[in-house]
């Protein structure tokens, strides 16, 4: 604590004065205060800059690697969805000509049936 002291009274006696009031203090001040803290502090935000700008990167790079993989399992899965609609008419023809067949032969049966029975 003395130590600031002294720093301040040794200012003060070389007759420049430091305002920590920043509202009273003047350009000089104001402008000396931004130069210390771009001075000191542009290693640190540098870095932590940097750091943050890898890391984004990173982001970018992951996120359209996602989107590339998640394209191709779409184009895959739309191809799927052909195929498989195509056999699902092939099922449903298949269906219909299985069903019109049980039915002629059902009318064929009742035909012989019903002639069987009425020619007695």
């Amino acid at each position: 604590m003395e130590n600031i002291e002294k720093i301040f009274r040794f200012v003060e006696e070389n007759s420049f004065s430091f305002n920590p009031d920043i509202l009273e203090a003047g350009l000089i001040n104001i402008f000396g205060l931004i130069a210390i803290v771009v001075f000191v502090g542009k290693d640190l935000v540098g870095s932590i800059l940097e750091e943050r700008e890898t890391t984004v990167s990173q982001s970018i790079q992951d996120a359209e690697n996602r989107l590339n993989e998640s394209q191709k399992r779409l184009t895959e899965a739309q191809k799927q969805m052909v195929q498989l609609s195509v056999i699902i008419n092939d099922i449903r023809n298949d269906t219909l000509s299985t069903k019109k067949n049980m039915l002629n032969i059902d009318v064929i049966e009742a035909k012989t049936d019903l002639k069987f029975r009425f020619e007695r």
